[in-house]
């Protein structure tokens, strides 16, 4: 939209291009919700002011949002920041204290940023509705060891809890000094800063759901999860993906209580899926049983919850076509429900191929649900 900056102008190609895209969508009976910012922006905005560590880009992105939604009128569901939290988890590990300085105020930035859109949303267009969204880090204590129960708490505190109290309930959470404290960390929060993130609460809470962790201050004898980077331990209980993974989708509902009961809004599950190996068979089928046997539990999950008193808003699969995972960047690990023949080196006919989960998504979708067997 802006690949030079606002001061620049926009780009009327990358206009036409997303109303394009909306329009096909619609046209199909298909909703958008749009995310404003997904990981990634224009170059520009890292090479010459350094990315979101710089303030900015706070008024940047919120001309960006509003040009957006002042232009895209055909949309009414937006998002501001997919996976807000992910840059604060990508550096659990970090021994590099500049690193943590800089993520930390870079979130910042964005929950400033982000809110300043969804008060000119409020202000400006009543009937639309706008969320932000978190990465789903849910974690379990290992054991009843109260020890583990108080880490867990800290971890869900942390990873998950931080960022999602400033963007529902419009202020840092009460532990928020003690951790900026325990980080050796000194946050430019301005008081213009606070007033704004006290005016532009969301009007729903997104979130990913893939899988859930465990933590624990017992460190012998206890194996480590293939959960990307995190530093979690194998729950005993569940079994695992092929990248090991582990699939709860009791959990899904757990966690749906957790966050719906701390914020009374509405949620968004808007990414849940499995990624496997997927065999093509000389008959151009894919028999994906295990992703089918995902789904089921996992919507059945949230109906329960549902019936227990959650609003959740909207649920979708990630994805409906096979992609490079953002996590490993294979395309081996398949997520979708449609084949791409394309292996990691980009070899293949790229022919797409239904799996036999397509039609399985088609029924929940198309019943809303209520058809999972």
């Amino acid at each position: 939209m802006f690949p030079k900056g606002i001061k620049e102008g926009i780009n009327p190609e990358g206009v036409e291009f997303y109303h394009n895209v909306f329009k096909e969508c619609l046209k199909y009976g298909i909703e958008p919700l749009v995310h404003l910012y997904k990981y990634d922006m224009p170059a520009f905005y890292i090479e010459e002011l350094g990315g979101w560590k710089n303030r900015f880009l706070i008024e940047e992105f919120v001309e960006f949002g509003k040009a957006s939604i002042d232009e895209f009128q055909e949309v009414t569901y937006w998002s501001t920041f997919n996976e807000i939290n992910a840059a604060q988890f990508s550096i659990l590990d970090s021994n590099n204290q500049e690193e943590v300085q800089r993520q930390y105020q870079a979130l910042h930035n964005q929950l400033v940023a982000s809110a300043k859109v969804v008060k000119y949303l409020h202000d400006n267009y009543p009937d639309k509705k706008i969320g932000c969204m978190q990465a789903g880090i849910f974690t379990h204590a290992l054991t009843c060891d109260p020890e583990d129960e108080l880490a867990n708490q800290r971890e869900m505190q942390k990873n998950f809890w931080y960022a999602g109290d400033v963007f529902a309930r419009g202020y840092y959470p009460s532990y928020a000094k003690y951790l900026w404290k325990e980080l050796n960390i000194i946050l430019d929060i301005t008081e213009e800063d606070t007033k704004a993130l006290k005016e532009g609460t969301v009007d729903f809470f997104e979130f990913s759901y893939y899988f859930s962790n465990c933590v624990t201050t017992h460190v012998d004898g206890q194996e480590a999860t293939g959960n990307l980077n995190f530093m979690g331990k194998k729950n005993p209980y569940l079994k695992e993906s092929d990248w090991g993974w582990a699939i709860d989708p009791k959990g899904l509902k757990f966690f749906m209580h957790e966050i719906y009961d701390r914020y009374q809004i509405p949620l968004m599950n808007c990414e849940n899926g499995l990624g496997a190996f997927d065999t093509l068979e000389e008959d151009g089928t894919v028999h994906d049983q295990y992703r089918i046997d995902y789904m089921r539990e996992h919507v059945k999950a949230m109906s329960e919850a549902i019936d227990e008193g959650v609003d959740l808003m909207g649920y979708t699969w990630w994805g409906c076509i096979d992609l490079v995972s953002a996590g490993t960047g294979e395309i081996r690990k398949r997520y979708g429900f449609i084949y791409v023949d394309v292996d990691d080196f980009g070899n293949g006919t790229y022919k797409r191929y239904k799996k036999d989960s397509f039609e399985y998504c088609k029924k929940v979708y198309t019943s809303n649900g209520k058809d999972i067997d």
